[in-house]
C-alpha cells in the first residue's frame, strides 16, 4: 500500500473562521449568523458560528483530504470545498460558494455585508469561488508563438524593466465603455 492510498482512509482537518464588518465603514458586525454547509448539499449543515464584538467567529475544525495529496503531482483535489453563508439584522445576506480548506491551515473569510438601507428588497450577494485550474474544467490554453512580432505600431519594447507609478484599473468588462477608470499606484495595487 503506497502512502497516498493510506491517506485516501484517514482525511485531515483544516480550520476556518470569519470577520464580518459593514461595507463602507469596516465596523465589525456582532451577532452574525454564520452557517457552514457541506457544497454538495447545501442542506447538510456542518457549523453554525455567531460573530464576537469584534465580528469575528471562533476557529472551527472541518474535515479535509490528507495533507500528503497537494505533496503528490496530479493526484486528487487538496482542498476541501464548503458553502459560508451570512446573516445579520439590518444587513444584506451573503453567501459564499466555494469556501476552500487545506489540511493543517486556517481559511480566514472576510465578509462586508451591505445594510438594507442601501439594497434592493429581498436580495442576496452570491460569491462562486470557482475551482482551482488545476481540477476544474477550463478550456485549454490558446498556444502563442514563442516570438512576437514588435514591429506592430503601438508596441514599445524597453530595454530594461520599468516599473510604473500608476496603473489603471477599470471598473467593468474591457468592451465597456460606460465603466470608470481609476489610477490607482501600483505599489497599492500589487
Amino acid at each position: 500500500m503506497t502512502s497516498l492510498q493510506a491517506a485516501q482512509d484517514t482525511p485531515d482537518t483544516g480550520y476556518f473562521r470569519a470577520n464580518v464588518t459593514a461595507q463602507g465603514s469596516a465596523r465589525p458586525i456582532s451577532g452574525a449568523k454564520v452557517t457552514i454547509s457541506d457544497i454538495n448539499n447545501p442542506e447538510n449543515i456542518i457549523e453554525e458560528l455567531t460573530t464576537n464584538e469584534d465580528g469575528q467567529t471562533e476557529t472551527v475544525t472541518l474535515q479535509t483530504p490528507p495533507l500528503e495529496y497537494s505533496m503528490v503531482p496530479e493526484s486528487s483535489q487538496p482542498y476541501s470545498v464548503y458553502n459560508v453563508q451570512i446573516e445579520a439584522d439590518g444587513y444584506e445576506p451573503q453567501e459564499i460558494s466555494g469556501a476552500e480548506i487545506l489540511s493543517g491551515q486556517t481559511a480566514l473569510q472576510n465578509a462586508e455585508l451591505l445594510p438594507l438601507e442601501l439594497t434592493e428588497p429581498d436580495t442576496e450577494e452570491l460569491f462562486v469561488i470557482p475551482p482551482h485550474t488545476l481540477y476544474g474544467e477550463y478550456p485549454p490554453k490558446i498556444p502563442e508563438d514563442e516570438v512576437k512580432d514588435v514591429t506592430q505600431t503601438g508596441e514599445i519594447v524597453l530595454s530594461r524593466v520599468v516599473i510604473p507609478e500608476f496603473v489603471i484599473v477599470h471598473d467593468g468588462p474591457p468592451n465597456d465603455s460606460s465603466a470608470k477608470n481609476y489610477y490607482v499606484r501600483y505599489k497599492d495595487y500589487t
